[in-house]
């Protein structure tokens, strides 16, 4: 970041809204309630350690994972942020089975936030990077509460999306359609600043990141696209390396900056996928393609699928756009080694 250029996100999304004229400045509050909750969420995971708010809550959520006290903690600390604030007109988490009403005595807004409170709660308990993962849409209906329909959009309709970060350094990634937007928090002065601006992904990358110890359950396509990747062939960047944090925001960060692809398909296990489409899938989709890249579960574009239920699971191919094609290739049969 140039010292002649110190850009705050908040001025940055003001800089945003004075792009649209007419714009009300609705958007830009919501955005800024949002930064508030993940600053809360920064603070208890810096001192995690220090306080009783680690381990698991001896529990389960809706999908079978250990619900931890950090997930808990960021669950309601987003939804007390933006609940009040009279954007919203409902909410959808992660960590809850159904929609999150707005409180009737609470104005509602034409918003509607989706969100994974904590991506990567499993790496807590060893101090690896975990974040927060967010998307942004208008509602669909006329008035009053928001329904399950405002949620059940595709993704290609999102006004913004993003994530929030807090590994060694904390970050927001964002996008509101405009490109792609990466700030730093400074501890000292507890703003976040602009320090990645107008992210491109590489349109060809030399890493790959994925689960391999899924590899005995994956399809012929899938075994035979990881062969490849990892033959011997200089004239084509071969072997990529691999990279795996088992935190989608910490591997779709690194995707971002250095390019490659990151994968969760389908398996015999989850034969539907397991990230979900909207706390997961879209949001990061939207990120990879606002930043040059491309975005599929395999056969079809992330951002064209039209979402069922709140939780439904999806396979996922996101990074450089030359490497997610090829992957795609070997999926559907129609390379081979």
């Amino acid at each position: 970041m140039s010292q002649d250029k110190i850009i705050t996100i908040e001025r940055h999304i003001i800089e945003g809204e004075r792009a649209h004229p007419g714009a009300s400045g609705s958007f830009s509050g919501l955005l800024r309630d949002l930064t508030l909750a993940f600053k809360l969420i920064w603070r208890e995971v810096s001192k995690a350690g220090l306080v009783d708010i680690l381990g698991t809550l001896g529990r389960e959520n809706i999908h079978g994972d250990d619900v931890k006290k950090l997930d808990i903690f960021a669950h309601e600390t987003i939804y007390k942020a933006m609940d009040h604030g009279g954007h919203l007109c409902v909410m959808a988490s992660e960590e809850n089975e159904d929609v999150l009403s707005i409180p009737d005595h609470y104005p509602t807004g034409k918003y509607v936030l989706i969100y994974d409170p904590l991506d990567g709660s499993s790496n807590i308990d060893a101090n690896i990077t975990i974040g927060t993962i967010f998307s942004l849409y208008r509602r669909i209906t006329p008035s009053g509460p928001g329904s399950i329909d405002d949620c059940l959009q595709p993704g290609y309709k999102q006004i913004a999306a993003g994530y929030a970060m807090y590994g060694s350094s904390t970050m927001i990634v964002y996008t509101t359609g405009d490109g792609v937007h990466g700030f730093t928090l400074d501890p000292g002065i507890g703003e976040f600043l602009l320090s990645h601006e107008n992210i491109r992904i590489p349109k060809k990358g030399k890493i790959y990141s994925v689960n391999e110890g899924n590899y005995h359950r994956w399809s012929e396509g899938m075994k035979k696209y990881i062969q490849y990747l990892c033959e011997e062939d200089p004239s084509t960047d071969r072997p990529y390396s691999a990279r795996y944090v088992g935190s989608l925001v910490g591997d779709i960060q690194r995707t971002l900056l250095y390019g490659g692809i990151f994968m969760y398909p389908a398996d015999i296990k989850h034969p539907g996928g397991k990230l979900r489409l909207m706390y997961e899938g879209n949001p990061m989709a939207m990120l990879i393609e606002q930043a040059g890249g491309r975005a599929s579960d395999g056969v079809t574009r992330i951002l064209d699928i039209q979402p069922k239920s709140l939780h439904e699971r999806t396979p996922l191919f996101l990074g450089s756009g030359e490497d997610v094609m090829t992957a795609e290739q070997f999926l559907q049969g129609k390379r081979e080694l």
